[in-house]
C-alpha cells in the first residue's frame, strides 16, 4: 500500500468499509476505499508522514486535519480519494491484529479487517448503506460468524460512542435476517 513504508507500518494497516465489504459481503462499487493505520494513542502526528509522502492529500495542511478529525483524506495517482484513520483504541488494533490478505487480482493482495469486524465498524459508523452492508456479511456468513465478538466488541463501542441503539439495531437486523433464511446461531448477550 504504502510504496514508501517500512515493513512494520505496512503490518499496522487494514481495510475496512467498502473494500472490505467486497470480500465479506455483498459487492458494491466505493469510490473511497478506507484503511485503519495503527498508531498509539497521542502519537498519530508520527504516523500521518508516510501516507503523506506516498500520497497526494486532498485538503490543505491534511496533518492537521488528521490530528483534529481522525482522518487523513489522501489521492491516489489516479485521482481517487483514499481515507486513512489513525486507529489507537482497543478495538482498532485487534482488528488489525485479525486481519488477513486476500488476493482478488492475481499476484496483488490487500489486507482486510476480518468478516465480524466489518460488522463493528461498519455498525459503528451506522450510516443507512452500513445496514445494507452488515446484511450482505450476515447473510453470506450465516452460522460461520463469531457472534459473542460481535456483541462484545460492539457494546464497547457503542458505549463509547454514547449510542446505545447500535446494540438492539443490530440485533433486530439479524433477527430479520434470520427470519428469512434458516435460523443461525447468534448467541445474543
Amino acid at each position: 500500500m504504502f510504496r514508501g513504508a517500512s515493513s512494520a507500518t505496512v503490518g499496522r494497516i487494514c481495510f475496512i468499509g467498502g473494500v472490505a465489504n467486497f470480500r465479506w459481503g455483498t459487492p458494491r462499487l466505493t469510490n473511497l476505499p478506507n484503511l485503519t493505520l495503527l498508531t498509539e494513542l497521542g502519537g498519530e502526528a508520527a504516523y500521518t508522514a508516510a501516507p503523506l509522502a506516498e500520497f497526494e492529500s486532498r485538503i490543505s495542511d491534511a496533518a492537521k486535519f488528521a490530528l483534529r478529525n481522525r482522518v487523513l483524506l489522501l489521492r491516489t495517482s489516479d485521482g481517487s480519494g483514499l481515507d486513512v484513520a489513525p486507529g489507537a483504541m482497543p478495538f482498532e488494533a485487534s482488528a488489525i491484529a485479525r486481519s488477513s490478505n486476500v488476493e482478488r487480482i492475481r499476484g496483488s493482495t490487500l489486507r482486510t479487517c476480518s468478516a465480524e469486524d466489518l460488522i463493528g465498524h461498519t455498525a459503528f459508523a451506522a450510516r443507512p448503506q452500513d445496514w445494507v452492508d452488515i446484511d450482505g456479511v450476515i447473510l453470506k456468513h450465516r452460522g460461520l460468524l463469531r457472534w459473542p465478538q460481535i456483541w462484545s466488541e460492539l457494546g464497547v463501542l457503542a458505549e463509547r460512542k454514547e449510542a446505545p441503539e447500535l446494540l438492539p439495531e443490530l440485533d433486530r437486523l439479524a433477527t430479520r435476517t434470520e427470519s428469512v433464511v434458516n435460523p443461525f446461531s447468534q448467541a445474543r448477550p
